[in-house]
C-alpha cells in the first residue's frame, strides 16, 4: 500500500516537530550558550534554509520549546490536583514536580541559563515573560481549585504562591547540582504546605 503523502501544512508540522526533537537535544547536551543554529541544523538533517523558514533565532526554538513544555506541565498538574483538595493537592504537584525533574535533568538548569540570558536582553525577556505569566495563570487556577475543593480561603494571594512553587522548582535542582541530598522533597511539601495556610 503505498505512503499517504503529505500535504504542505503537514510536511510543515513534522518538520517542526523534528527540529524542536533536535533543538531539546542539543539544549539539553550543551546548554542555551553552548547551543547553535548550526548545531541544531546539523543534529536534525536539514538544511539551513528549513530551520529558518521556522524559527528566526535560536531564541525561537527555545520559547517554542518552552512553550510545548509549559502546556505539558500545566495540564499534567491540572490532571493530578483533580479531585485532590488542600494540603493533599499540594504534596501531589510538588511530587509531580521533583519526579518531571528527575525524568529530564537537566531541563532546570538549561531554564536558569536562559532566564540569565534574556534578562539581559529585552525583547527576548518581555517573550518570555508573557510565557512565564500564562504558566502563573494556569497554576493559579489549580491553586484556587485545591483551596476551593478544601473549603478555604487563600491565606496568600495565589499569584504569589504560584510563584513560589516555580521558585522552588527552579532552585531546588540547581542546589541539589551541589549537594543531590539538598531540599528533602518531604520538607519541602510541609513548608510549603504551612506557608499557604493548609496544615492541619
Amino acid at each position: 500500500m503505498a505512503a499517504l503523502r503529505l500535504n504542505r501544512e503537514q510536511q510543515v508540522e513534522r518538520n517542526r516537530a523534528a527540529l524542536l526533537a533536535a533543538a531539546r537535544h542539543v539544549f539539553l547536551a550543551k546548554g542555551y550558550a553552548g547551543a547553535s543554529l548550526d548545531a541544531i541544523t546539523a543534529e536534525s538533517g536539514f538544511s539551513k534554509g528549513v530551520v529558518y523558514s521556522q524559527f528566526a533565532s535560536k531564541g525561537d526554538l527555545f520559547l517554542a520549546l518552552l512553550e510545548e513544555r509549559i502546556a505539558q506541565r500545566a495540564a499534567q498538574n491540572e490532571k493530578v490536583a483533580a479531585g485532590l483538595s488542600g494540603a493533599a493537592g499540594v504534596a501531589a504537584l510538588i511530587r509531580a514536580g521533583s519526579r518531571d525533574s528527575e525524568a529530564e535533568p537537566g531541563w532546570a538548569q538549561l531554564l536558569v541559563e536562559f532566564r540569565a540570558q534574556a534578562a539581559r536582553d529585552p525583547e527576548l525577556n518581555a517573550r518570555y515573560a508573557a510565557l512565564h505569566n500564562r504558566t502563573l495563570e494556569r497554576l493559579e487556577k489549580t491553586l484556587a481549585a485545591l483551596h476551593a475543593r478544601a473549603g478555604r480561603k487563600p491565606r496568600r494571594p495565589l499569584r504569589v504562591m504560584a510563584e513560589l512553587i516555580l521558585a522552588f522548582a527552579t532552585g531546588i535542582p540547581l542546589e541539589r547540582a551541589v549537594r543531590p541530598n539538598a531540599l528533602p522533597e518531604d520538607h519541602v511539601k510541609a513548608m510549603l504546605i504551612a506557608a499557604f495556610g493548609l496544615s492541619d
